[in-house]
């Protein structure tokens, strides 16, 4: 059985049921043998690992949250240790996965009618077909809602899509992309399922990114795109929508965060326990245990909170600015953590054989997508205040 990560220094791992903690386990030996090994090749070469697909869909764990795919129900408390053990291990492939079971798979699985469900969800669940999902514009991100650009048409019982979109995790080679149009007619937001190949889709690879550089981020071009009518997600009839499903996600993120800085304070913890600078381990230092500790103090912080968001959300109680609060929260104190871990190794914190200066980069991803702390901060502030204050 996998020992408990050092930086989970309350256990609350403990908290999980027996059966749910061998899933954490078993999917935590897989990668740490798998994807920690080669994870600084692949981000190096900016390319995604195609190969590990298989032995991810072989853990069974995606989409386990979904009635149409097979296996037990998790709780949201083995969902959010699932989320923080990828992220630990890579943030890059923790975005890979999250951008498929989360946010495609969650779309058609909040916004889908039960023939769509059946007919996408088991095949996704078994990654026989991996999913992306197009939101964010080149000149729309923390405004999308009200500045989407990307039309949707009706012409009899096909819709054709014509836009663009940027930033779409999975882009480059997602079997299902989920798009989001404003029709035409009502002007509404819904959501379209895109599948690879159709005639008017363009998917360009984002090159030159210092951060998530194994994610296969993609600038999405919508040309007199056509899709079936049974490819429009049935029940998705407005903005509102979409963000039931943000919601669900946003405490995933959540989650990355505190697996960054645990795996930030790991690595530093280890650094400096071998490190020796005037005759001694750096790990004798006052100075370098002021900063171990403020690492350990800010992820056990989080991880505390998130435990918590998770027992809201088993119990159907939690609410937008419940996941808000925690993704703002989390990610501003994991910013902190591993610019602490990486001032810990000095020189050595930006070469990337230390594994730390990755996990640097990366948080700057993690701290902007999925809203903003600045909006994330107004959606908070708007429910413990009763004004909105976005514009």
């Amino acid at each position: 059985m996998a020992d408990l990560l050092t930086g989970d220094f309350y256990t609350f791992e403990d908290l999980l049921a027996d059966d749910e903690r061998a899933i954490l386990h078993r999917v935590r030996a897989f990668l740490q043998e798998n994807v920690v090994p080669v994870a600084n090749h692949y981000w190096a070469r900016a390319e995604f690992p195609l190969d590990l697909v298989k032995g991810y869909a072989e853990l069974g764990i995606a989409g386990l949250a979904y009635p149409e795919c097979p296996g037990p129900k998790p709780s949201g408390l083995l969902s959010g240790f699932l989320a923080l053990e990828m992220a630990h291990a890579d943030p890059s492939m923790a975005t890979f996965f999250g951008v498929h079971t989360g946010l495609a798979m969650g779309s058609i699985a909040t916004c889908g009618s039960e023939e769509q469900r059946e007919r996408w969800l088991p095949e996704m669940s078994r990654m026989e077909k991996i999913g992306a999902f197009a939101l964010t514009e080149p000149t729309g991100g923390s405004d999308v809602s009200g500045g989407m650009r990307t039309t949707a048409r009706r012409e009899g019982d096909t819709w054709v899509l014509d836009g663009a979109k940027r930033w779409i995790g999975n882009g480059t080679f997602a079997d299902l992309i989920v798009v989001w149009a404003r029709d035409t007619e009502d002007g509404h937001v819904k959501g379209f399922v895109v599948e690879q190949g159709t005639p008017g889709f363009t998917a360009t690879k984002i090159e030159n990114k210092m951060a998530l550089r194994t994610v296969q981020n993609a600038d999405i071009t919508l040309r007199d795109c056509r899709v079936p009518e049974t490819n429009r997600l049935q029940r998705a009839g407005s903005f509102r929508d979409t963000a039931k499903i943000l919601r669900g996600t946003r405490s995933g993120v959540a989650w990355q965060a505190c697996g960054i800085m645990i795996a930030a304070y790991e690595i530093a913890l280890r650094y400096a326990k071998e490190r020796e600078q005037f005759g001694r381990p750096i790990a004798k230092f006052q100075l370098v245990q002021d900063l171990l500790v403020r690492m350990l103090g800010n992820a056990t912080a989080c991880l505390g909170m998130v435990v918590r968001l998770a027992q809201l959300q088993d119990a159907g109680i939690y609410r937008d600015e419940n996941s808000a609060l925690a993704k703002a929260y989390c990610t501003t104190q994991m910013r902190q953590v591993v610019g602490w871990a990486r001032e810990l190794l000095a020189g050595n914190g930006i070469i990337l054989d230390y594994d730390i200066g990755r996990f640097v980069a990366d948080a700057e991803a993690i701290y902007s997508y999925e809203g903003t702390r600045e909006i994330n901060t107004l959606i908070v502030g708007r429910a413990i205040t009763g004004h909105g204050a976005f514009v």
